[in-house]
């Protein structure tokens, strides 16, 4: 007969300490039951942030539906609270009056909110007032998007600089509210670092236009009906229409308290995670003290399931939990960070060594004692994480040349650190798997990168360690991983790659995004991560016959303008080639003068930029400005570069200022897999900049003309390659175009031409646009003329809205969905 194994608590711990005991033969000795405070599975919460920008959905962050629980024949009461538990009988007694016996007991109740005293805080009956949050639960970030979606909601201010404080004050910038951090120490993130790297931290978060107030607590609630504002003690007091507070945590310990359990600070357990005197019952996770530690980060949870499950099933007796050595890896509102042990020396001879860039939010800091690391706090870059991570773990001698320990100056580089980690190096610090791990299912048949994610979860948590999991997973492979079917998915939604998926669209007659799912999606589900990939496709495929649907864009498409970090948008009107006129530019600067605009910039693409218009003003930006759009936004055609030319410049032999402008009245607005930028120059002296384009055009002597493409400039530095050397501006505005509808045609989604035409090769893509060596020359330029004719400037919506809200300011800001580059 079975015996009776009850677990309180369906969070990450208690699911993981059950997930242990399955793996260690525990569904043949145990009847296991569970209860959960939430009526739903159980669910990443590390992942509630990305839930609340807009990254991941609901049912992305799940670890165990509730399939999993009927599938290993586990009894879960999902929404039931556990009261009591009477120790002496073995029974834990549930609010809905459910009453179960026991053999063996699991407490994973974890912890809960802290809600620091505040006047105004609570209703007169006790609950927490409307337009408060905190930031614990699906429920709780649910609720969140709720209120900061509605109209009259602008402001916010979040009570905590932590981990969580950030990633919630980031997530709610997403929905156009004006953010302001309010800490109570004298730096951000005060727990995991030293004030010199907090300071480097406020800065880049205050570039991303958070508001941050350190040393500062917050006294009171402000407002009557509803909440208008902060009360600050000894600073003046903050406007906002919802508050938000993670001002950390506490073990939730309320049934052991009742039950006459040992608590002190949590729930007081031994090294084989048993309650303290109590034979029968265990404790994990956050709820729990351990040699007078409690943890707030998912490793130590990990390596504490492991232990109980080996002493509750009986594998192994000996298993003991000495405690956990914690690191923190993770992206804080968007800025890499990284932190272990001590944040600065403590004794006089501790090594303290300190590189500070603050221009570009680098901050490192690495503490040693005795030769050993014994703490270090990286910002801004990462790329030394494992190295310093295995060193710390493992207590590692460190080479006598220090510097090595920051850059790559002598020590491991990136691929050879791979190899020489350790086997039990932490890879993910979110579902706590080793490099042994991955090279364990590597070696058990997982055959690719996503296989082996799945089997070890490595990866599925914040997913910033997805780089360092594919080099493993590479290198236990000895090169032979084999492709993902699904990373040759143009969009990850549809099954198909992108020639499979144009004919499908074409043999069946489909004409919008729409259309797509709902033919060719496994369940005809929609898939909001491939829209607009999807959309962008269907308009070069289908041009005037494609059926536009306004929820497939992104937003900077849907009101055609660039969205600033602020919320606000930036207008670029159109000036074909650089080239402007009085007329032209006095109407800018009426414009901006009229709108109050902030900023007005120069761009790199030779045109004006008036930054900071708001949402709602953006038709009446348009009308005043009365000029086409210039393409500042959107994966399309944007800009022609040129220099002077023949006219003006004493070197130039071409009239490169009259092809640029012919080649952007040609191009512009066309879609594309990535947006692309041109540049003509009159001569080899090359001062538009022409070689580093996505297609860039050279006057060269005797009238003719170089065409490269594959050029970039950015993130990426590379000469573009020669295509051909023609005679006129003709040829060049034939074969640019051609080649652009074949790269239109054959790139991957966000796959720029600077990695297309290499991917491609030169040698073919001349053979196909000046050799016509596959015969479709003639369609590629029949194609690229039918998305020429279809053209329409999109400011001309401003007359007439396609939606009453498409300019309005209260809808939510979506965040661009992320793709993977293929």
């Amino acid at each position: 007969m079975k015996k009776r194994l009850v677990v309180i608590g369906n969070g990450m711990a208690g699911a993981r300490a059950v997930e242990e005991v399955l793996a260690r033969g525990g569904g043949d000795i145990f009847d296991i039951t569970m209860f959960g405070d939430e009526p739903y599975g159980n669910y990443n919460r590390i992942m509630l942030s990305h839930v609340l920008s807009g990254e991941e959905s609901d049912a992305d962050i799940f670890l165990n539906a509730l399939p999993w629980y009927q599938a290993n024949n586990i009894t879960l009461h999902a929404g039931v609270l556990v009261d009591r538990i009477d120790k002496f009988s073995r029974h834990v007694f549930a609010a809905d009056g459910r009453v179960v016996q026991y053999d063996q007991l699991i407490i994973a109740t974890g912890s809960r909110s802290f809600l620091p005293p505040m006047d105004g805080l609570h209703t007169p009956s006790g609950t927490v007032r409307h337009g408060v949050f905190t930031f614990r639960t699906m429920d709780d970030t649910r609720k969140m998007i709720e209120f900061a979606q509605h109209e009259h909601h602008r402001r916010a201010v979040v009570i905590g600089g932590g981990l969580l404080g950030l990633e919630a004050a980031r997530g709610l910038q997403a929905y156009g509210l004006d953010v302001a951090v309010v800490h109570s120490g004298g730096h951000l993130m005060s727990a995991q670092m030293g004030p010199d790297g907090g300071a480097i931290l406020r800065r880049s978060v205050e570039a991303l236009g958070i508001k941050v107030h350190t040393g500062s607590r917050t006294t009171a609630i402000l407002g009557s009906d509803s909440i208008t504002g902060v009360g600050l003690r000894d600073q003046p007091d903050l406007d906002c229409d919802m508050v938000v507070v993670t001002a950390g945590i506490r073990p939730n310990v309320g049934v052991a308290v009742v039950s006459g359990l040992a608590v002190e600070r949590g729930i007081v357990v031994d090294d084989h995670l048993r309650v303290m005197d109590e034979e029968e019952i265990y404790a994990v996770g956050e709820c729990v003290q351990h040699r007078g530690q409690v943890y707030g980060l998912v490793a130590p949870l990990w390596e504490q399931a492991a232990v109980l499950a080996d002493h509750v099933t009986g594998v192994d007796r000996n298993s003991m939990y000495l405690g956990s050595r914690t690191a923190t890896k993770l992206k804080v509102a968007g800025v890499d960070v990284a932190s272990m042990g001590l944040h600065g020396p403590e004794r006089d001879t501790d090594e303290h060594i300190v590189f500070s860039e603050p221009g570009r939010g680098v901050f490192k800091s690495i503490v040693i004692r005795d030769n050993k690391m014994v703490g270090a706090t990286l910002l801004g870059d990462s790329r030394k994480v494992a190295y310093l991570t295995q060193a710390f773990d493992q207590g590692l001698p460190l080479p006598e040349e220090r510097l090595s320990l920051m850059f790559d100056l002598g020590s491991p580089g990136e691929e050879e650190s791979v190899a020489e980690l350790a086997d039990n190096a932490q890879v993910c610090n979110c579902n706590g798997v080793s490099k042994g791990a991955l090279v364990c299912a590597v070696r058990g048949g997982c055959a690719s990168v996503s296989a082996a994610m799945d089997a070890t979860r490595a990866g599925k948590g914040c997913g910033s360690c997805k780089p360092m999991v594919t080099q493993v997973v590479e290198w236990a492979a000895g090169g032979a991983v084999e492709e993902d079917p699904a990373a040759s998915y143009y969009v990850p939604g549809i099954p198909l790659d992108k020639g499979s998926l144009m004919a499908e669209i074409r043999s069946r007659g489909l004409c919008s995004v729409s259309e797509v799912f709902a033919a060719l999606a496994p369940g005809s589900a929609e898939d909001a991560k491939s829209k607009m990939g999807l959309a962008s496709l269907m308009k070069m495929m289908l041009a005037g016959d494609y059926v536009d649907e306004r929820d497939a864009r992104f937003i900077n498409d849907r009101v055609h303008a660039n969205i600033q970090r602020d919320g606000t948008f930036s207008v670029v009107p159109q000036m074909k080639g650089g080239v402007t006129s009085v007329q032209q530019l006095r109407r800018i600067a009426d414009v901006a003068e009229k709108h109050n605009i902030p900023m007005i910039k120069l761009t790199g693409g030779q045109r004006i930029d008036l930054l900071g218009v708001p949402k709602e003003e953006l038709p009446q930006v348009w009308a005043d400005l009365d000029m086409p759009s210039g393409y500042a936004y959107g994966k399309s055609f944007r800009t022609v570069k040129t220099c002077v030319g023949k006219d003006y410049c004493r070197f130039g032999t071409g009239d490169s200022t009259g092809l640029g402008i012919g080649l952007e009245s040609r191009f512009q607005g066309i879609e594309a897999p990535a947006k692309l930028k041109l540049a003509v120059s009159g001569c080899p002296r090359n001062c538009a900049e022409s070689l580093v384009k996505d297609v860039g055009v050279v006057a060269v002597e005797g009238g003719r003309w170089e065409i490269y493409i594959g050029g970039a400039a950015g993130a990426h530095i590379r000469k573009g390659d020669l295509l051909v050397t023609v005679d006129t501006p003709e040829e060049v505005t034939l074969l640019a175009g051609r080649f652009m509808q074949y790269y239109r045609e054959n790139a991957h989604w966000l796959e720029r031409t600077y990695s297309f035409v290499p991917r491609v090769g030169i040698e073919r893509i001349r053979s196909v646009i000046l050799d016509d060596s596959e015969g479709i020359a003639a369609r590629l330029d029949a194609s690229m003329q039918a998305s020429v004719d279809s053209y329409v400037d999109p400011w001309s919506e401003r007359d007439d809205p396609l939606t009453p809200g498409q300019f309005r300011t209260s809808l939510p800001l979506t965040v661009l969905p992320q793709v993977p580059v293929q």
